[in-house]
């Protein structure tokens, strides 16, 4: 990998097999732009939030997600929206980043994409991220934002996002990712 190289780290806030945001991901590391090294970690395994836990020790999981995102160069979130904000196993994932010394977002270039079945491609949640990744002094990407409507009518019966729009515009915000991130490092 050249030194101008961006790595990437894909974060898919649901778990669901099937998952819209997963085929999202899956989009971006195929239509990632040749200057970006693409790789996905998971949430399955993360255990809920409990600072008695953390006190006593980082558990597994937790510390396999933050040396990905301390290592990669930027990071891309996919998030389904739950009920109006973001999904429980994101946010649980974030609040246990959030208390490790170092903090892994702090300075971290983030873009946020996310993919529903509703109309309005998951616009809640992601301002709610956003809010929270300025308390975490993240880099947000602003613009192009990716909210995929109808995602159920965009991926095919594989699990691909096969929608060529739609990967043009993911394809879009990660060049929009890599400029950003060289920006950020100066």
């Amino acid at each position: 990998m050249s030194s101008d190289t961006i790595a990437v780290l894909g974060i898919c806030g649901s778990l669901r097999k099937g998952s819209y945001n997963a085929a999202a991901l899956r989009a971006a590391a195929v239509v990632a732009p040749a200057d970006i090294s693409f790789s996905l970690a998971g949430l399955a395994g993360i255990p809920l939030y409990d600072e008695d836990v953390r006190s006593a020790s980082t558990p597994p999981a937790v510390s396999e997600l933050a040396t990905a995102v301390g290592e990669a160069d930027a990071v891309l979130i996919a998030t389904p929206e739950y009920n109006y904000s973001i999904p429980g196993v994101l946010k649980n994932a974030i609040d246990w980043l959030s208390r490790l010394d170092p903090q892994p977002f702090a300075g971290k270039p983030v873009a946020i994409m996310g993919a529903s079945m509703g109309r309005l491609g998951t616009a809640r949640a992601q301002y709610h991220l956003r809010q929270v990744f300025v308390f975490l002094d993240a880099m947000v990407l602003n613009k192009p934002e990716v909210m995929i409507a109808a995602a159920h009518t965009l991926v095919d019966e594989s699990g691909t996002l096969s929608d060529q729009t739609t990967r043009k515009f993911i394809a879009d915000q990660l060049a929009a990712l890599a400029a950003h991130t060289r920006r950020v490092r100066g």
